[in-house]
């Protein structure tokens, strides 16, 4: 069996307002990578309820912020078509994610 992890440091204001986030996961190739926003959610199987953590920094453009929610919309979609084998489901998601760009005006 094999170990491995995935590190962020984040460097907090006097507020305790995200300034810097760097990441690592070296087994990736990443290290030291610095990031605008991360969006972490894991499954605590006792209490059946996903737990998330959402920082951004205060550089993180709102426009940006947009693209990334879209990003992270389509690819839960992609997520959810490989762990469930529901292609219908997983394409109104992705659906929604395209509804989203167009009412958040970040379309092209």
């Amino acid at each position: 069996m094999k170990e491995t992890e995935i590190n962020f440091n984040i460097t907090l204001d006097e507020n305790h307002i995200p300034e810097k986030i760097v990441w690592a996961a070296p087994d990736g190739g990443v290290v030291g990578a610095e990031s605008k926003a991360v969006l972490l959610s894991v499954w605590d199987d006792k209490t059946k309820e996903a737990l998330r953590i959402d920082l951004w920094t205060k550089e993180m453009p709102v426009e940006e912020m947009k693209r990334f929610f879209h990003q992270v919309l389509m690819s839960l979609g992609n997520s959810y078509q490989r762990a469930t084998d529901e292609d219908d489901v997983a394409e109104e998601i992705r659906k929604f994610a395209e509804y989203f760009a167009d009412r958040s005006g970040i379309k092209m």
